[in-house]
Order: structure tokens, then C-alpha cells, then sequence
């Protein structure tokens, strides 16, 4: 499909690139429709490209040498994903599904050194989304360490909201599908155990669930049940 330059130059990561910067690395990009559901490409699967997402949502999977399932990340539009090569990784530590219908631009991994080395700015941006990565990673590992599941299932209900909330007049709804499966992978705990903890917030008016939705209706009080206050 053909590469929609005005919603590429809207991305904050292109703030500072030229025209003809960014022509030029368009010209070397192609553009891919991922439909819901489908992988871009998948864990221990040899790393050919890297991307940019420009609209839509993605979910980052892996699977633990156990065997079990966890989501390490969201991806959103705007976010370089799948550039293993600054990890200094051949393969991808993860499985990139559509968590709705999504398009990205894709690169090939070849030309990451001449994409980081001609842009100085998308290098500064690379580097935040790693920066960001990691500082994430070590947020949840924190949570999962010392906090209770319901604190932990709070924190990522409100990041959430944070990069994908659309305000409503009665909440802030969270805006791709969501299931209760996707919060337990989240936050390392059992479907049952986050089925148990949305049921009791929606009978206490904090959030109202439905089929892979999820609106957040008190986001002051998620808040301080995400600090510890129970009262």
C-alpha cells in the first residue's frame, strides 16, 4: 500500500527531519496493513526489518522457557519497534501481534546503521524508545516484586488510559480491544484473579467492563488504589 507522507510528518519522531530527509527514507520504507490479530513477526524469528507504527495498536508477547505467556509492552503509534539490530540481537525477543487493525512502515535491517547515522534526530528518538523500554521493564518488575495484585492491576489499567485513553463523557475509554486475558499477561497473574478484581471495581462504579472493552470511569480513585489506599 502507498505511504501517507502527511501522517508520517505528523509523528513527533519527524519533527526535525527535512523534506527531502524524509523522502528519502520513505523511499526506502514500504508500507504493510496488519490486520487484528496477526503477528508482524514472531518470537526467535531471524530479524530481516524493523518498523514504524503508524496507526493502530500492537502487543509485545513472549513466551517464558515455562511455557507461559506474558505481555512485555505495548506498542503505539509513533513507537520504532522490531529494531533488534540496536540490541545487538539477530532475532526478535518477542512476537508483535495487531491488537487492532494496524499500519506500519517497514525497513530493512540492513539499513538501520545508514537510518540512525543520516538522522540524527530519529537516532535521539531510537534511544528514548529504549530508554523508555527499560525503564518500564524495570517499573513492572518493581511492581510484580513488592506490590499486590490489585495495586499491579491498577498501574496498568492507568497506563493504559495514559497512552491510549479517549476521554467520553462519563470516563476515559481504553481505545483497541482489551481482554482480561491481555491485563493477566500484563501483570503476571491469573485470568481469575483480574476477572475477580474488574468485577469488584465495576460494583464499586471505578470502571465498566464489556466484551475486550474497558472504560475507565473513576480514574481519581484507580489512582489511589494504585498508591496503596484502600480506604
Amino acid at each position: 500500500m502507498g505511504i501517507d507522507k502527511t501522517l508520517v510528518r505528523s509523528l513527533s519522531l519527524f519533527d526535525k527531519t527535512s523534506d527531502s530527509d524524509l523522502d528519502k527514507l520513505l523511499d526506502s520504507a514500504v508500507s504493510r496493513r496488519i490486520p487484528q490479530g496477526q503477528a508482524v513477526f514472531e518470537q526467535g524469528g531471524l530479524a530481516t526489518h524493523f518498523y514504524l507504527l503508524l496507526h493502530g495498536r500492537l502487543k509485545v508477547v513472549q513466551v517464558t522457557a515455562d511455557g507461559q505467556q506474558i505481555i512485555v509492552r505495548m506498542v503505539h503509534p509513533g513507537d520504532l519497534f522490531g529494531f533488534a539490530k540496536a540490541l545487538q540481537r539477530d532475532d526478535y525477543p518477542g512476537t508483535a501481534i495487531a491488537a487492532a487493525e494496524s499500519v506500519v512502515l517497514v525497513w530493512m535491517t540492513d539499513m538501520w546503521q545508514l537510518f540512525v547515522e543520516q538522522n540524527p534526530a530519529l537516532a535521539i528518538g531510537a534511544m528514548k524508545t529504549i530508554g523508555q523500554r527499560l525503564e518500564e521493564a524495570h517499573t513492572r518488575i518493581r511492581e510484580m516484586s513488592t506490590q499486590e495484585v490489585e495495586r499491579r492491576v491498577a498501574h496498568v489499567v492507568l497506563r493504559l488510559i495514559k497512552q491510549a485513553g479517549k476521554k467520553e463523557d462519563n470516563g476515559i475509554r481504553i481505545d483497541f480491544q482489551i481482554s482480561r486475558q491481555d491485563i493477566a499477561e500484563m501483570t503476571g497473574t491469573t485470568l481469575h484473579t483480574v476477572s475477580r478484581i474488574l468485577s469488584a471495581w465495576e460494583t464499586k462504579g471505578l470502571v465498566e467492563g464489556g466484551r475486550q472493552k474497558l472504560l475507565v470511569l473513576d480514574p481519581t480513585r484507580l489512582s489511589q488504589l494504585a498508591d496503596g489506599d484502600r480506604e
